[in-house]
């Protein structure tokens, strides 16, 4: 060192140790400053205060040293707050915690745990070191029996220069071990802490024996303070974030419901209309069917179609039968499990059939049956049950009208029915104003309840007369239905169909037609009485049948007689396949019964083999069916037989007749 002079009290050597300390020279300068002192041979006063400066110089040095690190440690800190203040989700917010906890202390491995929403710490962010902040095996250990055990039975922070040795705290294998592993030595813990909570711990690590000052402690404090509350918030934002997201989809359900009640309340004012128009069953169907997008079966309650929109195939009836018990039961619609059960809900998108109870009260009209393309939503089910409830609506506003109506409509057949019939034209004219044309076909029916009370039936003649656009009265304690049609036995099959069921106990229904006048009724009526007289003194009490139904019976209690109509439903195929095929089919018939139905008999009768009768009447059995040579159809049969061969021998006699007179008497035919 050059000699700056002296001034007695050392002035040079001090001011070359302010001259190291200005220039921030490290602590090497100084000691080669007291070396070169000493080489010189310097007085050891002199040297005493050369040392005396130089430990003064370096104190000051490490003074500054600490500042410069603390401001810059605060310049970390404001960075962290400015930074916090962005919106980051949890794990970005941690990491960036640790990553600023290394930078503040110099720190090998720097990581954060936190309890879940089960009370279990977890390692969230690491950064360094990995394995030892493992958070299976580290996480949980190290907060309840490590380092993290002081800092919650201490309320601080807590620290130490080596984990491996220090026996504060209970030591665990599998964490010692990872320790050891990772080469870790000292190890700090700081609570992330909001009041008098403790949200987790910032951990911090060195990889060499370290003591950590107080004011090293004073800057990981405060971040882990910032990193409670950026936590905090950071929950806070999660949590409003997911309550957002959840009002948000509440609010689009809400906006499709609401989109949905509207269709359901626009279809259901539709439907409504139509009943409040005067629209009949069939339309209210299809208006249910198109908002439904599905096929709809109107039913009443003996399961009989009232309306179809089309037609459902392979319906399991015993499961819409169950599904119906259920409905009414439940007073809802219920889904048919085609599959053996019946219960609500949707599970797939496939076909789905369902069944609506349509009540009136207490009262059971029937059901809606409903086949789905696809599965029904609960605004569906919503609109099923409002379109059962117009049904039923519509039900009970045709019974009302049946019933307003019915004087009129029972005066109006009582004054057909009567004999002789008054004022044709006038009698006309009140038909064509109720909607009916007598002049079109129509059969008449006579049902007589056998047992109960007979005004159930009586309103219910009033509103099937009504639906089938037909006329009804009563007349010595029998229904008298006259409908539009040409089936008399598929008429009085209805009408027992219908009635029975729902009086609980035996209907004998008879009906005779068609007519195709209004003179006709009266003879309809007298037919179709006969036919229910008869049925009764044949035991038939509780059939259903028509005139034309009963055979030769018929044929006797027919006003017109219609032995052509007979002979038709008796023989008529065989006739036709003679007249066809010029074969011989009638007078083998007549040749096997006047043989006593033997074929080998009739076969020498008629001089040919026996196996040829055999293929004939086999060949008869195919056209009148395999019943023909039964009691009662046998009769029918050789009935018909001899009423033809008695027609062909009047018919041979008229020609004759007419032939004789056109060549007169004496005169030889041509």
């Amino acid at each position: 060192m050059s000699d700056h002079g002296t001034d007695g009290g050392g002035g040079v050597d001090a001011l070359s140790v302010l001259e190291l300390l200005a220039q921030q020279a490290p602590t090497e300068r100084f000691a080669e400053l007291l070396d070169e002192a000493r080489v010189t041979g310097r007085p050891l006063a002199e040297l005493a205060r050369l040392e005396r400066a130089v430990h003064l110089a370096t104190g000051i040095g490490r003074s500054l040293a600490r500042r410069e690190q603390r401001e810059a440690g605060l310049d970390v800190l404001a960075d962290t707050a400015r930074d916090l203040t962005f919106p980051y989700d949890l794990d970005g917010l941690l990491r960036l915690v640790v990553r600023r906890a290394r930078r503040l202390l110099d720190l090998d491995v720097a990581c954060v745990t936190l309890r879940d929403a089960r009370g279990v710490r977890v390692l969230h962010s690491a950064e360094g070191g990995l394995t030892a902040f493992d958070a299976a095996a580290c996480s949980g250990a190290l907060d309840t029996e490590g380092i993290g055990g002081l800092v919650h039975a201490t309320g601080g922070p807590a620290w130490t220069d080596d984990y491996l040795t220090d026996d504060r705290f209970p030591h665990l294998a599998p964490v010692d071990e990872l320790v050891r592993t990772e080469g870790l030595r000292s190890v700090l813990a700081v609570p992330l802490r909001i009041g008098d909570t403790v949200l987790g711990l910032l951990y911090g690590a060195d990889r060499r024996a370290r003591r950590f000052a107080d004011g090293e402690l004073g800057l990981l404090v405060p971040l882990a303070d910032l990193a409670a509350v950026a936590t905090e918030k950071a929950g806070l934002l999660a949590q409003t974030t997911a309550e957002v997201t959840e009002l948000e989809e509440d609010s689009s359900r809400a906006r499709t419901a609401l989109t949905r009640m509207r269709y359901i309340g626009e279809a259901h004012r539709r439907i409504m209309n139509l009943v409040l128009s005067g629209g009949d069953l069939l339309g209210v169907a299809k208006a249910a069917g198109d908002a439904l997008d599905a096929c709809v079966l109107v039913r009443d309650t003996g399961g009989r179609t009232l309306a179809a929109t089309g037609e459902i195939t392979g319906l399991d009836e015993d499961a819409v039968a169950k599904a119906s018990l259920d409905a009414h039961a439940g007073r809802r619609p219920v889904r048919a499990d085609e599959s053996g059960g019946s219960g609500s809900g949707v599970d797939d998108g496939a076909e789905q059939t369902w069944v609506a109870p349509v009540i009136a009260g207490s009262e059971d009209l029937g059901v809606l049956v409903v086949r789905a393309t696809t599965g029904l939503t609960g605004e569906d089910e919503r609109l099923l049950e409002l379109a059962a409830q117009s049904v039923a609506f519509l039900l009970l506003m045709q019974r009302s009208t049946a019933v307003a109506e019915g004087p009129v409509r029972d005066e109006l057949l009582d004054d057909l029915l009567a004999e002789p019939q008054h004022a044709p034209q006038q009698i006309a004219q009140r038909a064509r104003r109720l909607g009916i044309d007598l002049r079109k076909p129509h059969v008449l029916v006579v049902a007589r309840p056998e047992g109960g009370e007979q005004g159930r039936a009586v309103v219910w003649a009033s509103s099937y007369a009504y639906r089938m656009a037909g006329l009804k009265t009563v007349q010595g304690g029998c229904i008298v239905l006259l409908l539009p049609g040409v089936d008399a036995s598929a008429a009085a099959k209805a009408v027992s169909g219908e009635l029975a069921p729902l009086l609980g106990h035996p209907v004998s229904v008879g009906a005779a037609g068609p007519g195709w006048s209004p003179d006709s009724v009266g003879r309809l009526y007298q037919e179709g009485m006969r036919c229910l007289d008869a049925m009764s003194a044949l035991g038939g009490t509780g059939a259903a049948a028509s005139v034309e139904d009963l055979g030769f019976l018929g044929l006797l209690l027919s006003d017109d007689h219609d032995v052509d109509g007979f002979v038709e439903s008796a023989i008529g195929p065989v006739l036709d396949y003679d007249a066809e095929r010029f074969t011989d089919l009638t007078h083998t018939l007549e040749a096997y019964f006047a043989s006593g139905g033997s074929p080998t008999n009739a076969a020498e009768a008629l001089h040919v083999h026996p196996n040829t009768v055999s293929r004939r009447l086999e060949r008869i059995g195919e056209l009148l069916g395999p019943e023909w040579q039964k009691p009662g159809q046998v009769l029918e049969v050789q009935l018909a037989l001899r009423l033809q061969r008695t027609r062909e021998v009047l018919a041979r006699r008229r020609t004759a007749l007419g032939e004789t007179r056109q060549t007169g008497p004496g005169k030889d035919a041509p």
